[in-house]
């Protein structure tokens, strides 16, 4: 990678830090839109990646 190449990419810190939290309150929100139980949200943490990545 050349020096001008890194300077154009800039700094993905920023962005890399904020994806976190809010997949969180999605996860959050989805869970009280779809009115679930605790145990089925836990169960849904589990299983959700697992059906994302086969479909990816």
């Amino acid at each position: 990678m050349k020096e001008g190449d890194k300077e154009k990419r800039g700094n993905m810190s920023g962005k890399a830090s904020l994806i976190g939290p809010l997949w969180f309150i999605g996860w959050l929100f989805t869970i009280g839109l779809a009115d679930l139980t605790f145990w089925k949200a836990v169960l849904a943490l589990i299983i959700w990646p697992f059906y994302l990545g086969n479909a990816l």
